[in-house]
């Protein structure tokens, strides 16, 4: 039997002596109704009416035990490792996601230096071939030149005499000896004396940009070459531009995972069996 129901019977003696001593010794024919007094309600049913019936152990609620500090910056270093730790099934997707961009990001990055090989290997076949010498890997902005100019030109078209900038502009070295005469010379037609510092400074500006003879090229006579040139360092460009973006999102999602830990070991659902309420347990700290 439950406890708010147990039965006192020194309690039920007490109050039922006190009301036959309160009841008149003369009562008319008519039926009267006791009148019975909150107070001997209370005296019957003692303390257990005030009471509410207590719950087993383990159907009692319990707060959330505290995540450790450490749980967001763990997710921050493997995304989904905070979720873990806090036991949510979410760190799966987290994980997925991870491990799916870097695979991405390392097909990516494989298929813009496989490109990238490709481009300069046609390079020192074809554009580059007929120049003895040497011939080093050139940089980046180097390729890119190739790409858009028919030719480098002559660092010097005239040895014997000096260095004689390349004359042709349709060539890189003869658009650079344009750009240093239009910038240092007052007209790019008309030279300055010879010795002067605006013939100085052109020609310095000269020497600095102008393609080295180990770096030159020509596509002269091969314009279907240059083609597949232009098609192949896209490419590599554009696999190159998509391993950046991979990294991109691989950041991303680690930035996601951490600020979700944080708000998840900050602010926990507390659900209650004894009364079926659900409520949201946080802290925030200020300084």
């Amino acid at each position: 039997m439950p406890a708010y129901f147990r039965f006192d019977p020194v309690a039920l003696c007490t109050t039922a002596g006190a009301f036959l001593l309160a009841t008149p010794p003369c009562v008319s024919a008519q039926a009267v109704a006791p009148v019975v007094h909150p107070r001997a309600v209370f005296a019957l049913l003692g303390d257990t009416a005030t009471k509410r019936p207590e719950l087993p152990p383990t159907m009692q609620a319990s707060a959330p035990a505290q995540a450790p500090w450490w749980t967001p910056l763990a997710s921050a270093v493997v995304p989904g490792a905070g979720q873990a730790r806090l036991g949510q099934d979410r760190f799966v997707a987290y994980a997925a996601v991870e491990g799916y961009l870097w695979i991405r990001y390392l097909s990516d990055s494989r298929a813009g230096a496989s490109a990238r090989r490709r481009y300069r290997d046609l390079a020192l076949r074809v554009s580059r071939a007929p120049f003895p010498g040497p011939k080093p890997v050139g940089n980046f902005e180097y390729y890119e030149r190739m790409e858009h100019w028919v030719a480098s030109g002559t660092l010097d078209s005239d040895p014997a005499s000096g260095i004689q900038p390349e004359p042709d502009t349709t060539t890189f070295n003869g658009s650079i000896w344009l750009l240093a005469r239009r910038t240092y010379w007052s007209s790019p037609a008309t030279p300055p004396p010879p010795g002067s510092a605006a013939e100085s400074a052109a020609m310095s500006f000269y020497l600095r940009s102008a393609v080295a003879p180990e770096f030159a090229w020509s596509w002269r006579n091969a314009p279907l070459q240059q083609d597949e040139y232009r098609r192949r360092i896209r490419a590599s460009n554009e696999a190159f531009r998509r391993a950046a973006h991979d990294v991109g999102a691989v950041l991303a999602n680690h930035l996601l995972s951490t600020v979700d830990a944080y708000i998840s070991m900050r602010l926990r659902v507390r659900s209650s069996p004894a009364d079926g309420s659900i409520g949201l347990e946080g802290s925030l700290t200020f300084r």
